[in-house]
């Protein structure tokens, strides 16, 4: 499998709500980053655990906007909701002998666009 092949694999395991079934997806190893919290999730076990102890108000789906590869990095652009929350993650994974190995994941907030740009822009939505 390619790395984009192994990323997609990811989400479609994330998919299925089983998320010790995604973090095979993950080498043993994993390194998981949040840049903004400055959190780390070290090991697929404890990956498997917090998206597991997530609160969630139904079940968690994950539609994949955007994919692009180049070698052993993806990024994905992934829309994720559980009927409640609607959020956006972008992560930048490595993969590595068909694992990833390290997920750097970005949780963007969405908000209001400033009126000194209304001149120039169009708001959708």
């Amino acid at each position: 499998m390619t790395p984009k092949d192994v990323v997609r694999a990811f989400w479609g395991a994330m998919a299925t709500n089983d998320f010790a079934a995604a973090s095979l997806w993950l080498a043993p190893d994993f390194e998981g980053y949040w840049p903004q919290s400055k959190e780390r999730i070290l090991g697929r076990d404890n990956f498997a655990a917090i998206n597991t102890a997530y609160p969630a108000a139904g079940r968690w789906q994950f539609d994949v906007q955007a994919i692009v590869a180049e070698g052993c990095v993806v990024v994905t652009d992934v829309a994720i909701t559980d009927g409640d929350v609607n959020a956006r993650a972008i992560t930048v994974h490595t993969v590595r002998d068909g694992l990833i190995t390290h997920q750097r994941e970005y949780w963007p907030d969405d908000y209001p666009a400033p009126a000194w740009r209304a001149q120039w822009v169009t708001v959708n939505g």
